[in-house]
């Protein structure tokens, strides 16, 4: 007797989703590649707090990011395939990570299994890509066909929207995921009281230009939800939006309250700490935001 379901989900920690919806969709999560000898015996329950200490004792290392290898996504397949007819696996942005690359050579590994594993490049990463996750889960529980889901997907990256807030663009800039232009532009738009916010468009980070007057974070974020989100909950779509945040659920808490209290037809579905290797990039204290429409 078959008892498998028909589709399973599978996407990397860049997604950034909790536990219980993890749970919720049985997602299979791919570990992403973090190497940072200095930090290892360095206390805290998250990598965010080690960052912390270290700063405190006057360390300058930085983290080195590696993509997952094949056989990293192989193990999650081999898993899900067990419970799954098909898998559809969902990556972070290929134009920052090899790891949509290492899914693809996971496929051809699979041999004829390979067959029932289809790889999408989300385009998207940290709480965009959660939004983007959750929506092929619930397309999948809902019982469409796997072209039915592909085809919405596609549609779907394009129109999940990322912003994000850094204390200090110094990690970011280390990785190579920003240029020395981009990190010198935010610390000058600092240093008099201006606050310059990163977004992701079209699969690549970049400066998302320099909001003046709120503040702080959360307030920042808020309005730039309140006004890109304006037309569509006027016209009674809903949206719904994801919050990532680098150990401080305070600056968290306040942007999910604030959207909760003052913005009709929008739904905050999660509220998660970022993952050790997108964290050990954009540092303590960061705050993102992902939205996208809910249909």
């Amino acid at each position: 007797m078959n008892d498998k379901k028909p589709i399973g989900i599978v996407s990397d920690e860049g997604c950034d989703l909790p536990k219980e919806i993890i749970t919720k969709y049985d997602i299979g999560i791919v570990p992403l590649n973090v190497s940072w000898p200095e930090i290892e015996a360095i206390p805290g329950e998250n990598i965010f707090q080690k960052i912390r200490e270290l700063e405190k004792k006057g360390d300058k290392s930085f983290a080195k990011t590696s993509q997952p290898s094949p056989k990293a996504f192989v193990d999650i397949f081999q898993t899900h395939l067990e419970k799954f007819e098909k898998i559809i696996c969902l990556t972070i942005t290929s134009k920052h990570s090899g790891t949509y690359n290492s899914g693809c050579q996971a496929k051809k590994f699979m041999g004829e299994k390979g067959n029932s594993i289809f790889v999408i490049d989300s385009l998207n990463g940290t709480a965009s890509l959660g939004l983007v996750v959750i929506k092929a889960a619930e397309l999948a529980e809902s019982g469409q066909s796997v072209e039915e889901i592909l085809k919405k997907i596609e549609d779907y990256t394009h129109h999940s929207h990322l912003y994000a807030f850094l204390d200090d663009p110094k990690r970011i800039e280390f990785s190579g995921r920003i240029s020395p232009t981009v990190a010198n532009w935010m610390r000058k738009a600092q240093k008099i009281g201006l606050r310059s916010m990163l977004e992701i468009k079209e699969g690549k980070i970049g400066p998302a230009g320099i909001k003046i007057g709120a503040k702080d974070i959360p307030t920042a974020l808020f309005r730039e939800l309140e006004n890109k989100t304006k037309d569509l909950r006027k016209n009674g779509k809903k949206i719904r939006v994801t919050i990532a945040h680098g150990d401080n659920i305070e600056r968290a808490n306040k942007l999910k309250e604030m959207i909760e209290k003052n913005l009709e037809n929008v739904e905050v579905v999660s509220v998660s700490l970022i993952d050790n290797v997108i964290g050990s990039i954009l540092g303590q204290d960061s705050l993102a935001l992902g939205w996208a429409p809910a249909e």
